[in-house]
């Protein structure tokens, strides 16, 4: 009992306070660069800014959405490229509301002329209901023909001025940009009718 003490006492080597612990030496590497005066400002403050909890984090996380949705919604009123949505940036996207923008469409108007419809149904006379069913297919028919061939005159036009350019998805975009009224559609737009996009 007595001799397994002495012997661990034995193996390990007493640190003595006359031996003291040797500095490093000045002119040895630290292992990493000293950084700049500003890059370690920098990570002072971006230590101070970091959020001390998850509530803190996620406040500010709605408050920087928040405040890139009010740049968007700027952008889509002025036609700022930098700040519009993904969907709408782009040449070709640029093109796309432009050729719509410049002509008119029976599908701007589906809307008041669905409300019109609407109203006239709700007369109620038996020759005069058949009337409004036939103003409804006859808006419905003009509307998928406007369509068909406003798709068509796109394709050729993206064709040409976009040979070697990726133009997915910019036709589906035109079509449903003539489904809305001039007045209402976002981005704002940016040429007058008649005119060459």
């Amino acid at each position: 009992m007595f001799r397994s003490r002495s012997k661990a006492q034995a193996a390990t080597p007493e640190v003595t306070a006359d031996q003291p612990k040797k500095p490093r030496d000045p002119q040895a590497p630290k292992g990493r660069p000293t950084p700049k005066r500003s890059e370690a400002s920098a990570q002072r403050r971006s230590l101070a800014s970091t959020p001390a909890n998850r509530k803190e984090a996620a406040k500010r996380q709605r408050e920087a959405r928040r405040v890139d949705l009010a740049k968007q919604r700027e952008a889509l009123a002025s036609g700022d490229e930098r700040y519009l949505p993904a969907r709408d940036k782009g040449p070709v996207r640029s093109f796309a509301r432009d050729f719509v923008d410049a002509r008119y469409s029976v599908a701007e108007f589906f809307l008041p002329l669905a409300v019109l419809i609407l109203i006239l149904s709700m007369i109620n006379r038996g020759a005069f209901q058949s009337y409004v069913l036939l103003a409804w297919l006859v808006v419905i028919v003009l509307i998928v023909i406007n369509s068909v061939v406003t798709a068509l005159t796109f394709k050729r036009a993206l064709k040409q001025r976009f040979p070697d350019e990726n133009t997915r998805g910019a036709v589906p975009y035109a079509l449903m940009r003539t489904l809305q009224m001039r007045r209402l559609r976002l981005p704002k737009p940016k040429v007058k009718r008649g005119a060459k996009p």
